[in-house]
């Protein structure tokens, strides 16, 4: 359960804002206005905070509560401008195009590959293959795991496949995710990127049905996620 004390707007008000704000392509002054014109006075400055408070949490219920995935991974990255300088959005999904996860980091090197490869065996267990581009930081972060899982695990390892066409279904996943970001022209702190992204990122997941609900929306799902 995710606790709302200490907030002087009610909850539903709170979770309609953040909702929309991840799930549509606004900016924070957008989004003030929009509740304005529905009778909400709210200014920006209180729904930036709001969506960096919240969003973290929802998307972990997501994370704990996301159906099964396949073992048969496609990861790479995607770019995310935060300060005014470009920070790389590491994503991977199954071969049906369900995300596994997700991590913003400021470099894009071996320790940032091995770092999401191992968070996300964490999270989804050791897939029998990854697909990955040319990259050979994201080549060297498979091997280190691999290393890894040899001597601490069963001794399976994962296949690493370097085929450019196979990861198209990631390509066309980073493109939500890039649209609902673009409006928002950058992000001002790393924190609050990785919150925010974290929150949409949760929100098309719950989009494409990974989420067990007895809602028939997403916004349903969403509220269901924060009860």
């Amino acid at each position: 359960m995710i606790e709302f004390k200490g907030v002087h707007y009610p909850k539903s008000v709170i979770l309609h804002a953040v909702f929309f704000y991840l799930r549509y392509a606004v900016s924070y002054r957008d989004l003030e206005e929009i509740l304005a014109e529905r009778g909400v006075a709210v200014d920006h400055a209180t729904l930036n905070r709001w969506v960096v408070k919240f969003a973290p949490l929802i998307a972990a219920q997501v994370q704990a509560r996301k159906r099964s995935t396949a073992c048969s991974w496609r990861m790479d990255e995607t770019y995310i401008k935060v300060k005014g300088k470009w920070t790389y959005l590491y994503r991977a999904v199954d071969r049906d195009g369900q995300t596994l996860d997700f991590m913003l980091s400021e470099h894009r090197n071996l320790a940032a590959a091995r770092r999401f490869f191992k968070r996300a065996i964490d999270t989804n267990g050791v897939p029998d293959w990854v697909v990955i581009d040319k990259s050979g930081a994201n080549l060297a972060g498979l091997q280190a795991v691999n290393v890894i899982l040899k001597f601490t695990g069963d001794g399976r390892t994962i296949e690493v496949r370097q085929v450019k066409f196979l990861n198209n279904i990631l390509e066309q996943d980073h493109r939500f995710i890039k649209r609902i970001t673009g409006p928002m022209m950058g992000f001002k702190a790393f924190h609050s990127a990785a919150a925010t992204i974290a929150g949409i990122e949760a929100v098309h997941m719950i989009r494409k049905g990974q989420i067990p609900a007895s809602g028939t929306t997403a916004f349903q799902t969403f509220v269901e996620l924060a009860a």
